[in-house]
């Protein structure tokens, strides 16, 4: 297998978990509060990130150079706070494959901004008019997921 095979099976395998993780984080938010959920979550995924750190020597980074990093990077653990409120608030309300739909389109959607942009430092990837027609359909596939 090449490379970017592996890859886009490593991402499939992470949407599919995402979509467990969303239905159990919105179970979780109705037991205990989105907010509560959300800190939850977070807390147990930093234990099991020290764990595969510390106890079973997983990193393959220098930990200590984290202050090297642009100070925006550290927005993602804030902005995993929003996705995981959104996720808990959405699932109850509008179900699994809906809001997971719409985050897909959203996701998607910014994604080809950053990628045209070259936004964060990322490799600037210029997009054609497929990628747009692209977008287009998987939109128009949300909307048919959307209707009832």
């Amino acid at each position: 297998m090449n490379a970017p095979l592996i890859a886009l099976i490593i991402a499939a395998a992470a949407g599919v978990a995402m979509a467990v993780q969303g239905s159990l984080n919105a179970v979780l938010g109705k037991a205990v509060g989105a907010l509560e959920a959300t800190l939850i979550v977070h807390a147990v995924g930093a234990a099991v990130a020290m764990a595969a750190l510390y106890v079973f020597r997983l990193g393959s980074g220098n930990l200590a150079l984290f202050r090297e990093a642009p100070w925006y990077t550290y927005l993602g653990g804030a902005i995993g706070v929003i996705i995981i409120m959104g996720v808990v608030f959405s699932i109850p309300r509008a179900g699994v494959a809906n809001a997971t739909t719409a985050i897909i389109i959203g996701q998607v959607a910014t994604a080809m901004l950053i990628d045209q942009l070259g936004l964060f430092g990322l490799q600037k990837l210029t997009l054609s008019w497929w990628n747009g027609l692209g977008l287009v359909f998987l939109a128009a596939g949300g909307y048919f997921m959307l209707c009832k």
